[in-house]
């Protein structure tokens, strides 16, 4: 069984869906309530591949809030993942996706440290950050909408946002190493991180956000969106393509001009109706058939019965597991949502 660790975009979204879903003592609540409400399993979830196979799933709610990291509520915010994690061991779950803000948390807080949750011992080989089937998808993305919109890959400008994080830093290995992107541009906070991807890789530009932005044909963003970063889409080119990666997404409703196309990251459609009612809450817009490609490595790797932290650590995500994943995905009727 596979099973999926998520959470909602905020306060407000929390308690329209807590509504939605019959809970409604949780609906007219506020952060204390939030940060101190256990994990839910709220859906089970039947997936069937094209290749007739069918495997089952629970989605389990973790109650996370990004509001939680905003207002330093840290501990809360970290209890909340490492809860969600045993809740899903504790129902025998052989693997399970940390989707959204999950993995980040888990990462930067350094989560591995805290094996024990009450009576439970985490075992990390059960969880996978989904990462890789995300970076994989991103770059398929990249590949087919950089030619629906006319934009020639060995002509054009890819600057990557988040270019250090476990995402990003696969996007660059992947256009470096499987297209003929003519120049790449690195964006991120860490400047020595940045620095040991540019040496890594022999190549790519190290540049502030603003300055990198009127430079680029395609922008593949996978940092999270500090609060206070506008973007002048009137300062793009023409045409743009801005592939959002972010969770939430909030590029395509901020920049809105002709001639720059968002499209949303990191998100798979399969090929057959899933049956489950979650992906109608996070507003998909073919909730039968969209998903974030972070939840489908968790059913591609039930699919195969690969037992395994797939995707886990930072940075330690290669081309040829990408590669991997990706046969894994076409095989089982996924496809990357394209323009």
């Amino acid at each position: 069984m596979f099973g999926l660790i998520g959470h909602l975009t905020s306060l407000e979204h929390a308690q329209s869906v807590a509504q939605e879903l019959g809970y409604p003592e949780y609906a007219d609540q506020g952060l204390d309530f939030w940060c101190s409400a256990p994990p839910q399993i709220v859906d089970q979830i039947t997936v069937t591949s094209i290749t007739g196979q069918k495997i089952e799933g629970k989605y389990i709610e973790s109650c996370f809030l990004p509001e939680m990291l905003a207002n330093r509520r840290i501990k809360a915010a970290t209890r909340k993942i490492l809860n969600a994690m045993a809740h899903a061991q504790k129902h025998g779950i052989d693997i399970t996706a940390l989707g959204g803000f999950s993995s980040i948390i888990f990462e930067n807080f350094n989560l591995e440290q805290f094996k024990q949750v009450r009576n439970i011992n985490l075992e990390f080989e059960r969880f996978t950050t989904g990462n890789t089937h995300t970076a994989y998808i991103i770059c398929k993305q990249v590949e087919t909408a950089s030619k629906q919109i006319g934009i020639e890959l060995s002509q054009a400008t890819v600057a990557v946002c988040g270019a250090t994080g476990d995402i990003g830093s696969a996007v660059t290995r992947w256009l470096d190493k499987k297209t003929d992107v003519q120049e790449l541009l690195l964006i991120a906070r860490n400047q020595e991180r940045l620095q040991e991807l540019q040496a890594e890789l022999g190549r790519g530009k190290i540049m502030g956000l603003q300055e990198a932005l009127p430079q680029a044909d395609i922008v593949v963003w996978v940092a999270s969106m500090p609060k206070g970063v506008e973007i002048d889409p009137t300062t793009l080119k023409q045409p743009c393509l801005l592939i959002d990666g972010g969770y939430p997404k909030n590029l395509g409703t901020k920049i809105q001009h002709p001639g720059v196309y968002v499209l949303n990251g990191g998100i798979v459609e399969h090929s057959l109706d899933i049956d489950w009612k979650i992906m109608k809450i996070v507003n998909m817009d073919v909730p039968g058939r969209q998903l974030f490609a972070c939840f489908a490595e968790s059913m591609l790797l039930e699919f195969e019965k690969l037992y395994t932290n797939f995707s886990w650590g930072r940075n330690q995500i290669t081309v040829d597991k990408m590669e991997q994943i990706g046969r894994v995905s076409i095989k089982h009727g996924f496809r990357p949502l394209v323009v």
